[in-house]
């Protein structure tokens, strides 16, 4: 086969080094296993070139997504609450899965009731964004929940279509 892909035809592997060496391209294995066994005429250095160069191309479109942690405190403040979970409705926005904690200090851990309300709490002013993965559970003296970003309905980007459909009609 020759660089385009176009079949050349069944020929002798002496010929076949020549023709590479003519072109000045590389004679490169496909399918050895093949009867006979098939190759290509291209030039290796620029096929590696262009395969790390959709590698990369690829990777860019990747989003990687970690899981952000917000630490609340049994006996938090009202307004310090309400940044953590504003911080914490940003992470999920962001597509971050979220990690809830609430440590125990001392003689807290008496009072686990009272760490169980405050992620209650959380949970429950983010549950527009969220979906719950992990109830909360205790990893030793740190009571923990784990969230994901909850997927947009698709009832809403129908109704959004529809919405601009009726619109440009008017216009």
């Amino acid at each position: 086969m020759d660089e385009t892909g176009k079949q050349i035809g069944v020929v002798d592997k002496t010929e076949a080094l020549k023709r590479a060496q003519l072109e000045e391209k590389d004679l490169v294995e496909i399918a050895p296993n093949a009867r006979p066994p098939v190759v290509k005429l291209i030039d290796f250095k620029k096929f590696k070139y262009l395969e790390a160069k959709r590698e990369r191309e690829s990777r860019k479109s990747v989003k990687h997504v970690g899981v952000k942690e917000i630490r609340l405190s049994p006996f938090i403040g009202e307004h310090d609450f309400k940044i953590r979970t504003r911080q914490a409705e940003e992470f999920l926005k962001d597509g971050n899965q979220l990690k809830i904690s609430v440590p125990f200090r001392g003689r807290e851990i008496t009072h686990k009731e009272f760490g169980q309300q405050i992620i209650g709490k959380a949970i429950d002013s983010l549950k527009n964004v969220s979906k719950v993965v992990k109830n909360p559970y205790m990893e030793g003296r740190v009571m923990v929940a784990i969230l994901s970003p909850s997927k947009p309905k698709a009832e809403n980007k129908h109704a959004k279509t529809e919405n601009s459909k009726n619109n440009s009609e008017k216009i």
